[in-house]
């Protein structure tokens, strides 16, 4: 919760050109933020924008897609920025919502579309380098 505190864990790494925030839960601080704009990253179980903002993570995504009646949920990994789950998206991976879903079920193939992009997306980052604008890939 402390900008000071995360700042200080970051600055152990400072040779550190990419944050990756695999699942984080808490609003980043706007100072930490802007140190990192466009090298802090983080995922979440659904297609954003829809299903994201503050209080939606774990099942209560899950719940929201099976509520909306949605044929497809997936996963996002997106920049951070001052918002949850507003940032630039950089990735995204689908995954069909099937008949009699349960958030569990519907939970466990978004998990394994999650284990297969996050990967993908990390490394294509490296390999770029630092960006200077956000990057969008297909």
């Amino acid at each position: 919760d402390d900008a000071a505190e995360l700042l200080a864990a970051l600055a152990e790494a400072p040779q550190a050109d990419l944050v990756v925030l695999a699942g984080y839960l808490k609003l980043v601080p706007p100072t930490v933020v802007a140190r990192f704009r466009w090298r802090m990253i983080n995922i979440h179980p659904a297609l954003l924008p829809a299903h994201g903002g503050p209080g939606m993570y774990g099942r209560r995504v899950h719940e929201a897609v099976l509520a909306s009646g949605a044929a497809e949920s997936g996963v996002t990994v997106h920049y951070v920025d001052e918002q949850y789950d507003r940032g630039p998206i950089i990735a995204q991976a689908r995954v069909p919502v099937l008949r009699g879903d349960t958030a569990e079920s519907l939970a466990a193939r978004v998990l394994e579309a999650e284990h297969r992009l996050l990967p993908l997306v990390v490394l294509e980052l490296a390999r770029r380098g630092i960006p200077n604008e956000p990057v969008r890939l297909s």
